[in-house]
């Protein structure tokens, strides 16, 4: 069975004001803030999470409990530009990750990992990308 929960980590969250957070909270409820394992990049005006080995390094966002999935990933495959309209390899790929929620429980969540090298990319080192956005 598929995941009911959507961790975002970047201009989908609620602080960014984007259009496309109206599109996610047509199919999705906010749940709360949470982490998952990893390091989080400055891509090019957004960021790009990616898998890390250390516990430690933690990427900050927010977790909603998915009502739509076609309509939510119909949307969100768009913006993400993880369609078969856009050429692979893509930038971000779908995939599970364990998302720490702040009652101390873990969920199983939906999250759009970056797919490219990182070395040339600014880390952002407090894994949260609202904290360095204005």
């Amino acid at each position: 069975m598929r995941t009911p929960y959507l961790f975002v980590y970047g201009t989908l969250r609620r602080c960014c004001r984007r259009p496309e957070h109206e599109e996610l909270v047509a199919h999705a409820e906010f749940v709360g803030p949470g982490t998952i394992q990893g390091r989080l990049y400055e891509v090019d005006g957004y960021p790009g999470a990616v898998d890390s080995d250390d516990a430690n390094e933690r990427v900050h966002g927010e977790l909603y409990r998915i009502r739509d999935a076609v309509a939510l990933f119909a949307v969100l495959d768009e913006y993400e530009e993880y369609s078969a309209r856009f050429p692979t390899p893509h930038e971000y790929v779908r995939a599970q990750r364990t998302v720490a929620v702040e009652d101390g429980g873990h969920v199983q969540a939906c999250i759009y990992l970056y797919h490219r090298p990182t070395h040339e990319r600014r880390r952002i080192i407090c894994g949260d990308y609202a904290a360095t956005t204005p």
